[in-house]
């Protein structure tokens, strides 16, 4: 598995990150990879974050290595959907989307669950870009 790339988070998505992450029991495995993932993040004022960096709210389009692509946003756990087009920040999956930016590599669940190489390839929305920084 290839190291994990840089992330950068919003403040504004740390602090109600860490409220969440507090409603959570100490020893809940959601908690503690989201807690991982923040720990290492850069963090920015909103105003200042990279237009190509995944925030929460953002919509990605990822790429394959088969050249298929697929979208999905990134929310908080009471905006995931059972669609599977909303992915909940708990998620496994769903933390190592926050902060990436359009290029990076990340490793997705596949077809019967052997995982699969993901790179982002387009933030079709993020708050911050579209000026929504009050979400």
């Amino acid at each position: 598995m290839n190291p994990k790339p840089a992330i950068t988070v919003s403040s504004r998505d740390l602090e109600r990150l860490e409220a969440v992450l507090a409603t959570l029991p100490f020893d809940a495995a959601a908690r503690t990879q989201l807690r991982a993932e923040l720990d290492r993040a850069d963090v920015l004022a909103p105003e200042q974050m990279p237009a190509n960096v995944v925030t929460m709210n953002s919509v990605v389009r990822f790429r394959t290595g088969a050249g298929e692509s697929f979208q999905r946003a990134l929310v908080y756990p009471r905006d995931a959907r059972a669609d599977g087009e909303h992915v909940s920040v708990l998620a496994p999956v769903g933390a190592a989307m926050l902060g990436l930016t359009v290029g990076d590599s990340i490793e997705w669940p596949g077809p019967g669950g052997a995982p699969i190489e993901v790179r982002v390839s387009e933030l079709v929305y993020q708050p911050e870009r579209s000026g929504d920084l009050h979400r």
